[in-house]
């Protein structure tokens, strides 16, 4: 057993994959709260796709792929934000337009410009090609947001569960909302390498979402959340090393295999224990009945 947990560590790039996917795994979590909590779930998916076009033209152009990225990402925000504004379309259906539409273009470009930019590692990730400088950019990535999180974290709370209340005791809710968009797209990038763009929704929910059936205040949620995604996070690239599967769609059936077990038995929410806890209180009542005939 020692041998088969001892094995991969001894290569250089597992150990900056793992030390990589327990970074990401944390920052998803901790981020991705908030958007279960605001029932903003596809948001997340919507700036995953929306940071193709920035990838595509940064890459043109020789500068940092992921400064493109990010300012690809934050401008769909702004353009949904735009839409919701400025039209009676519900925020839902300008997600879907506005992500499908930003994906569209950065294929397009990726085609016009002739760029050989691997495609196929941003869409499903490549965390064993992880390199040093990528570990250090996504550890100050995540030692950035954590800070702030921590920070701001009752102002972010609050805004959280009543915008309006917020807003009506002076907080800055638009300043706010940007924040969360800048971290959230901070957030995406960062984990782009880990499982990709069209799989980082799964990393950036389905902790969160784990959490949220086992636990009910928001800070437990956060910290449940990061170790599950730390548990499936290393689980999935050690079942990639041995089944010789891509660590991307690993990392994201054992987030789904967790979320799964959860659902099923949560002793508040679990689907069968709540059908144990239904079946005894049925049986308690039928015998309360015959005691008192």
């Amino acid at each position: 057993m020692a041998n088969w947990l001892i094995e991969p560590l001894s290569f250089e790039f597992m150990r900056q994959a793992i030390a990589t996917a327990v970074m990401v795994g944390v920052l998803c979590s901790v981020v991705g709260s908030y958007l279960i909590v605001q029932r903003m779930a596809l948001l997340g998916d919507a700036i995953a796709h929306s940071v193709l076009p920035g990838l595509a033209i940064a890459f043109f152009l020789g500068v940092d792929i992921l400064v493109g990225a990010f300012i690809s990402g934050t401008i769909s925000t702004f353009v949904v934000a735009w839409i919701q504004s400025q039209s009676r379309v519900k925020i839902d259906a300008a997600l879907g337009l506005v992500y499908s539409g930003f994906f569209a273009l950065g294929v397009t470009l990726i085609t016009l410009l002739r760029s050989k930019l691997d495609l196929n590692s941003f869409l499903f990730g490549d965390i064993l090609g992880v390199t040093s400088a990528d570990a250090l950019r996504t550890f100050i990535i995540t030692i950035i947001v954590l800070l702030l999180v921590k920070l701001f974290y009752k102002e972010l709370l609050f805004y959280t569960f009543d915008p309006l209340g917020a807003q009506a005791i002076g907080l800055p809710g638009n300043f706010i909302h940007c924040g969360l968009m800048a971290a959230i797209t901070l957030t995406i990038i960062a984990s782009m390498q880990a499982v990709g763009v069209v799989l980082v929704v799964s990393l950036l929910i389905g902790p969160g979402i784990t959490a949220y059936l086992l636990v009910k205040e928001l800070h437990l949620m956060m910290g449940l959340g990061a170790i599950i995604a730390v548990i499936a996070s290393v689980s999935g690239l050690y079942i990639s090393y041995y089944l010789n599967v891509p660590s991307g769609p690993a990392i994201v059936l054992v987030v789904s295999g967790l979320f799964l077990l959860a659902l099923l038995f949560s002793p508040s929410q679990g689907i069968l224990t709540q059908a144990g806890t239904a079946n005894r209180s049925t049986k308690i009542l039928r015998q309360m009945k015959q005691w008192r005939r």
